[in-house]
Parts: structure tokens; sequence; C-alpha cells
């Protein structure tokens, strides 16, 4: 089992930065990649980025595209998400995940931290 802890939420200005944060911990050496992602209210659950243990493999979202960029330590079995030029619609609870495989489902999850984007 894997436990991801996310930090770094906070409230922002519309143009700001921000930098979330999620260390994992217990069975690391079973995940393939990890990944970002989003829900605002009233709203579905958004991938945001995702990335390989290793660093090597990257995808984003469009929205997240040329703003947002994923990045994985691993000595710290930390992953980041470094966010700039953030816009009010950015706003939403972010969540980091975990799996196994290439192309299996996210099976661990963080409990979440909060991003408010002020306009």
């Amino acid at each position: 089992q894997v436990q991801l802890v996310e930090s770094g939420g906070g409230l922002v200005q519309t143009g700001g930065s921000l930098r979330l944060s999620c260390a994992a911990s217990g069975r690391t050496f079973s995940i393939y990649g990890m990944a970002w992602f989003r829900q605002a209210p009233g709203k579905e659950r958004e991938f945001v980025a995702s990335i390989s243990w290793r660093g090597r493999l990257t995808s984003y979202a469009d929205s997240a595209k040329g703003r947002f960029s994923i990045s994985i330590d691993n000595a710290k079995n930390t992953l980041y998400l470094q966010m700039n030029s953030l816009k009010p619609e950015d706003t939403a609870e972010y969540y980091c995940a975990a799996r196994s495989t290439p192309t299996g489902t996210y099976g661990s999850w963080g409990q979440g931290t909060q991003v408010t984007v002020s306009s």
C-alpha cells in the first residue's frame, strides 16, 4: 500500500504561482507513475498532469500546458506540481495519485490540498 500526503495549497492572486508537493510512503517501489487531479465545486474530478516514477514520461491536460510543470524527486519520494500564471478557474481541490502499471487505474490517493485563486 502507498500513502500520499499533499501540501502547498493556499490562496493566491490571479497571475501568481504555487508549488504543490505530494510525499509518498509505504510500498513506493510498486509505483509506476503518479499524477495530479483536481476537482472544483460542482464539477467532475479532472486530470491535470502525470509523470512516470523516473520522470522520463510526462503528460498534461490542455489547461495545464505551458503554465504547470510536474516533476518528481525519487530521493525524497516526492511529487511536485509547479503552477504559474494561475487563473480563477484553477481554483479546486488538488489531489495526487499513484498507480502501479502504465495503463492501470490510480489506486492510491492523497487527501487533497485546496488551491484558491482570487480575481
